[in-house]
């Protein structure tokens, strides 16, 4: 059966260790429903994580894991730590830039389809000082995709697009996801890899 891994911070994570099935019952428990049953869905996501903190846990929970795909959501931490607790040491995009090459690179050893998502968003205002903060860490997963001949999902441009459109809340606190916010996610990331993942 093969793999997938989804890895990330609260909105991944989204109370998997209260499901009997560890997938929590966020965006990632969505993508599962609507896959195939030959597919075995891991989801390593933990509350709180910035790129510092996956780099602490990638050979246990990614490189011995050897998953087929690997789905990493990562940066809205790296960004809001920066807002809500300056005096912690920071991740800036320098940094965020290195530690994530340094992660694709010991992953390109193994023979694994690799997924990486925009970063969100921080408040549901596109011109929000988090949302602002936010973008040169999107540039950097951008170019990444494309150094690293990974799939990329547009949730960060699809998320500022609903939000200028729609008044429905993505989110309930500005960034962890409401049930619309989950399926928005879940919904965009299955237009943009099941037809690449299944063919």
């Amino acid at each position: 059966m093969s793999k997938w891994l989804f890895i990330g911070d609260s909105i991944t994570d989204s109370g998997r260790s209260q499901d009997p099935e560890r997938l929590g019952s966020g965006y990632v428990r969505m993508i599962k429903d609507k896959l195939e049953k030959t597919v075995q869905v891991v989801n390593k996501g933990v509350s709180g994580n910035r790129i510092t903190d996956l780099e602490k846990r990638w050979q246990k929970d990614v490189i011995e894991a050897n998953p087929a795909v690997l789905s990493i959501s990562i940066g809205i931490n790296d960004v809001w730590r920066q807002l809500d607790h300056p005096e912690m040491k920071q991740v800036y995009p320098d940094d965020f830039k290195e530690i994530f090459e340094r992660l694709l690179n010991q992953t390109s050893k193994l023979n694994t389809t690799l997924v990486l998502m925009e970063p969100t968003i921080i408040n549901e205002d596109v011109h929000s000082k988090g949302n602002q903060m936010l973008v040169p860490y999107v540039e950097i997963v951008r170019r990444l995709a494309i150094n690293y001949d990974a799939i990329l999902v547009p949730t960060h441009s699809v998320f500022l697009e609903e939000v200028n459109q729609s008044d429905v809340n993505l989110t309930t606190d500005g960034v962890h996801m409401t049930e619309a916010g989950n399926k928005l996610m879940a919904n965009t990331w299955l237009e943009t890899c099941t037809p690449k993942l299944l063919r």
